[in-house]
């Protein structure tokens, strides 16, 4: 999945702005690539659903359809339908936002689609350059044409990879931040193993209106970094910066931000990567304030952790009281986490670890039985523990080693939560054969719950509530230096740790 995101700051009122860009079939009055548009069916213009079929003056036609409206925040999205290039899901989204000092707008415009591997850099200079930076051209000449006086506008576009956000614009400051400077990143050059984890140094782009800057002071090392860094998820396209988690202060803010502040203490836990760093920048709609409770060692190591749990725990599979659970690698980061809100749900837990050590960590923690599964047969001990009942649901991280011991350790009409793969992939299954016991197999995916603000912030309340009322608890976690991300992610790899892993950059 590629993402592009360009900006710009148009110097003319937000509501002029607004009304050109609100017609959803006005912008072939506008766009210079376009010479006809129509709505189908004669739908009104803002009408969700509504279909534009329009033809580029090389011939092309495509349609696209408007998917949401809102002129309360200024934002409108809609996808591609049909089209002569191979711009597979693509979907953007404008919005628009006043900008602080002055009476001018901050125009953002962004999307996301599937091309082709050896059309990749191609169709992103086409959108960047042909559709984006065009448009926000030709929205400025319009404006001019029709106030009769020339207009001096202010523009940053910048495109955003989706797996390096040491590459994508910092902030425009309120303070200091006005130039380029020098931080600190661990960048993955090449998919491979630990050692393709480099500090470097690298300047930080010029600002953008509409993000913050964070001063990184603690960073979370998850398995989900693992699979960037080797290339199974695309999250992360070479050279990047690896990282989803971190918690620390903000430096500085764009004009087009409100409800942030220099020196708030902040956290996040999504994409874009990119925490591996010193400071980044960030789109301030992804970060959550952090109250005096919640220390910063805390967020960073239980944040995506938290938010995942909450999740795996109330939506992928709603845990109730009398349900048998079965977690997989209790004593890693997540795995406490599920043992203690599991059992809070009233459900009874079965907990799997792989040594002895590990087994008095989970069994502090609540867990009703736990099973060494280097010494015992984890599925024929779960149907001992249960009189043959099964387990209502298994949640599994582990992957290639535990999955058909999973599916055997179920009970009828089970669900198996297949949501990592440490040991290796799963493989491939005949789904045949899980009708034997009606058994749903689910592999959810981390930014599909996480990938609004709204959704975000549900698992984040719902998890610092948890932690408030001693529900949960994070405990301290392990320290790394941010130059041995290395060692870090070699030591996760190989299991010999219990509970989150951190790094600490220096500065």
């Amino acid at each position: 999945m590629v993402r592009v995101c360009q900006s710009t700051i148009i110097d003319a009122p937000i509501d002029e702005v607004w009304a050109i860009l609100r017609d959803f079939n006005g912008h072939d009055r506008w766009h210079p690539a376009i010479a006809f548009s129509e709505i189908e069916g004669s739908e009104p213009v803002d009408a969700v659903g509504s279909v534009r079929h329009f033809r580029l003056n090389d011939g092309g036609e495509l349609r696209e359809q408007l998917l949401a409206l809102s002129d309360k925040d200024r934002r409108l999205s809609y996808c591609l339908l049909e089209a002569p290039l191979p711009l597979m899901g693509y979907v953007a989204s404008l919005r628009l936002k006043p900008v602080t000092d002055g009476d001018a707008t901050f125009w953002e415009w962004r999307s996301e689609f599937n091309p082709p591997a050896h059309r990749r850099d191609e169709l992103v200079k086409l959108v960047t350059e042909g559709i984006y930076q065009a448009g926000f051209a030709a929205v400025r000449a319009l404006l001019r044409r029709n106030a009769g006086a020339p207009l001096e506008a202010r523009s940053s576009p910048a495109i955003v990879p989706p797996a390096s956000s040491a590459s994508a614009p910092l902030v425009t400051s309120r303070a200091a931040a006005s130039h380029a400077e020098t931080t600190h990143a661990i960048v993955v050059e090449r998919y491979g193993g630990p050692e393709e984890l480099q500090l470097r140094d690298f300047a930080l782009p010029l600002p953008a209106p509409d993000e913050v800057r964070i001063r990184h002071t603690v960073i979370g090392v998850n398995f989900i970094d693992v699979y960037c860094r080797t290339g199974f998820f695309d999250l992360l396209q070479p050279p990047g910066v690896p990282g989803m988690e971190a918690a620390g202060v903000i430096e500085a803010v764009g004009p087009a931000v409100s409800g942030f502040s220099i020196g708030d203490r902040v956290a996040y836990a999504c994409p874009p990567v990119g925490a591996y760093s010193e400071r980044r920048n960030m789109a301030p709609e992804l970060l959550v304030r952090l109250s005096d409770d919640i220390s910063d060692e805390t967020a960073a190591a239980g944040l995506l952790k938290g938010v995942a749990a909450s999740f795996l725990l109330h939506d992928v599979h709603a845990v109730k009281t009398g349900d048998i659970v079965l977690i997989h690698a209790a004593a890693g980061g997540i795995g406490q986490l599920l043992v203690q809100w599991a059992r809070h749900l009233g459900a009874t837990v079965i907990a799997t670890v792989s040594s002895d050590d590990k087994a008095r960590i989970v069994e502090r923690l609540g867990a009703h039985h736990v099973i060494v599964y280097s010494r015992d047969n984890f599925a024929e001990a779960v149907m001992r523990l249960t009189g043959g009942r099964g387990a209502n649901v298994a949640y599994d991280a582990v992957g290639n080693d535990t999955f058909a011991g999973s599916l055997a350790a179920l009970a009828v009409r089970g669900h198996l939560v297949s949501f990592g793969q440490a040991s290796g992939p799963v493989g491939n299954w005949d789904i045949g054969r899980f009708a034997s016991k009606s058994i749903t197999v689910s592999r959810p995916n981390y930014a599909h719950y996480t990938d609004t603000s709204e959704k975000l912030g549900t698992h984040v309340t719902r998890f610092f509530q948890a932690l408030r009322q001693g529900v949960i608890r994070v405990e301290t976690p392990t320290h790394y230096d941010l130059a041995d991300a290395a060692r870090a992610h070699r030591d996760l790899e190989d299991r010999r740790t219990t509970g989150a892993l951190v790094l600490v950059p220096r500065a």
